[in-house]
């Protein structure tokens, strides 16, 4: 299989947009979705392109081929405005015999990390990506495709026969690595 797998949207459809663009062109098979779908959160400004409904549609559309988790601004509104469940904490995906623990990264994350064994540990959350080789294996902060922190470009990732990419929204890698 190949997913994309993308973070923090924060209700921006313009930005949402390029990552489909993305997916499409590129043949994905799965859209992982680690969290903060729709709210633009309360601490940070109103993104250009804010338009939660628009997204709705658009994934919506797309429903049997995303696998979504909650983050810290989805709630159960939310949750009624999307075909697909979103309100779980984590869910680990296997892949030719690897597991993929994905999470948004507000309940697990690099200070508590799950106990039940994974190859790669996938969040997003601090909107500051991460892509590294550690004792407990592959971790992937897929940053932001809104609200990118540390002066960073907006990012996701892109997971497929073990290896881990991440790219800028403008489609160029910046980092790959393999389990």
């Amino acid at each position: 299989m190949k997913y994309l797998i993308v973070s923090d949207i924060h209700g921006c459809l313009t930005a949402l947009e390029q990552v489909l663009q993305f997916y499409r062109v590129h043949h994905y098979d799965m859209l992982l979705i680690l969290g903060d779908i729709l709210n633009y959160g309360p601490r940070n400004g109103l993104p250009e392109g804010l338009d939660p409904k628009g997204i709705a549609e658009k994934l919506n559309e797309m429903s049997s081929d995303i696998v979504a988790i909650r983050g810290n601004c989805d709630s159960e509104v939310d949750q009624m405005l999307l075909n697909f469940p979103i309100l779980s904490d984590y869910t680990l995906v296997a892949d030719e015999g690897k597991k993929l623990f994905l999470t948004h990264g507000h309940i697990y994350n690099e200070e508590k990390l799950p106990c039940n064994g994974y190859d790669a540990f996938f969040y997003g959350h601090t909107h500051l990506w991460k892509l590294e080789k550690t004792e407990h294996g592959i971790i992937c902060n897929t940053g932001s495709i809104t609200f990118p922190k540390g002066g960073n470009p907006p990012t996701f990732a892109s997971y497929e026969h073990g290896i881990i990419t991440i790219y800028q929204l403008n489609g160029d890698a910046l980092k790959e690595l393999s389990l």
